[in-house]
């Protein structure tokens, strides 16, 4: 019996779309909280209060992340998490729509083919615990806070905050890849490349990087699978069958 392959978790910069990064160990657990605000309102004679909804507040994901490269003895800080950690640093390349000032970017936590969670890194608190003879650290655990900027309701069963599974799924670009191809590969019609952009913002349609990982979100509800105009029954796309 084959064994399962291992998805490993990664975490992507959605502004600037660089290679993800891997998580070197998957986390051991992860947790969601969400808070709502509810106002209450003045009942005269009343020992409680009645209230009324204001408005709800993102979703926060909280994990403990390890990487270790004691084998190959060289810096964990340069191999991993310093690409961590850049990602709440800010970048002038980044505007605020506001007041034109540079940002952190916004990034996408992926795991398996079942969710992502598009959010903004809040907290990171790294340790090192384990280090060479010369001091250099080969062993860091990052805790780490991410906020939902995204509402679920746009994505149904993507996350697992609302309960779904396998709602969305990920596609690696290969040498040569086209939206239109994917979109084919995917729902069966290569009219479908734009809901696979807009879905991952891409500015640039015409050149994918081979190593991106693009989300493949849910067709829309009534969207049936079309044969593609071009009457080809199937096009053949560096990196063999997806299924």
């Amino acid at each position: 019996m084959t064994e399962p392959t291992i998805a490993h978790a990664s975490i992507m910069n959605l502004d600037t779309k660089e290679a993800p990064i891997p998580c070197h160990f998957n986390p051991s657990e992860y947790s969601f909280s969400k808070q709502n605000t509810w106002a209450p309102v003045k009942t005269n004679g009343a020992n409680v209060p009645q209230v009324e909804f204001s408005n709800g507040q993102p979703a926060t994901l909280q994990m403990q992340l390890l990487f270790d490269t004691y084998t190959e003895g060289k810096d964990v800080r340069k191999v991993y998490t310093d690409r961590v950690w850049a990602l709440m640093l800010v970048d002038e390349g980044l505007k605020d729509k506001k007041n034109q000032k540079g940002r952190p970017p916004k990034v996408r936590f992926h795991w398996g083919s079942s969710w992502s969670f598009d959010a903004v890194i809040t907290s990171i608190t790294q340790r090192f615990t384990l280090f060479l003879a010369d001091g250099t650290p080969v062993r860091a655990l990052l805790d780490m806070s991410f906020q939902q900027i995204t509402d679920e309701k746009l994505f149904p069963k993507q996350n697992p905050t609302s309960g779904g599974v396998g709602g969305e799924r990920v596609w690696t670009v290969q040498e040569g890849d086209t939206l239109r191809q994917i979109a084919y590969r995917e729902y069966g019609d290569v009219g479908q490349w734009k809901l696979i952009a807009e879905a991952n913002r891409l500015d640039d349609l015409r050149h994918l990087r081979p190593g991106a990982q693009l989300t493949i979100p849910p067709r829309p509800r009534g969207g049936d699978a079309r044969t593609a105009a071009t009457g080809e029954r199937r096009l053949q796309v560096r990196g063999g069958t997806h299924e």
